[in-house]
């Protein structure tokens, strides 16, 4: 039996360290909570999208056509807005948005906007769903912080 055990136990402790982890905040709760750092880094994707935006843009009219170039491009700006949808639902909206606080609706509507921008990013070129991003992103901030936050 304690031989069962140890090969059992063998097996399942590799491969519980070689589980990767979440990209948000735990959910313990640790109370380790940085939320400047979240908005300051989903703005920081949105500038990323927005370059990578231009990038395809100019990639799909170069001749001769550098196709892994524009792929590479594709990718990046879809893996950035991935990483708002994280942030927003994920960090915000499963771990700090509550119930029961102040202007909770309107928080949430704020944060659901910003998915929608983000999927939108994911779809086109088009820059508008960028700036619609940011421009939800700082209602969301003031509505959040306050107007202290800078």
């Amino acid at each position: 039996m304690k031989k069962l055990m140890f090969s059992i136990m063998a097996v399942l402790l590799p491969l519980a360290f070689s589980i990767s982890t979440a990209s948000a905040h735990c959910e313990i709760p640790c109370g380790i909570y940085d939320d400047q750092l979240r908005t300051r880094l989903i703005a920081e994707h949105a500038t990323t999208i927005e370059k990578s935006m231009k990038q395809i843009t100019v990639l799909n009219k170069a001749t001769p056509s550098n196709t892994n170039q524009l792929v590479r491009w594709v990718s990046n700006k879809e893996s950035h807005a991935t990483e708002i949808q994280q942030i927003v639902s994920q960090y915000f909206m499963t771990q700090r948005i509550k119930p029961e606080q102040e202007k909770y609706s309107e928080k949430l509507i704020l944060l659901h906007k910003m998915l929608i921008a983000a999927m939108k990013c994911k779809q086109t070129t088009d820059l508008s769903h960028v700036n619609a991003l940011r421009g939800h992103l700082k209602e969301f901030e003031m509505l959040y912080f306050g107007g202290s936050h800078n």
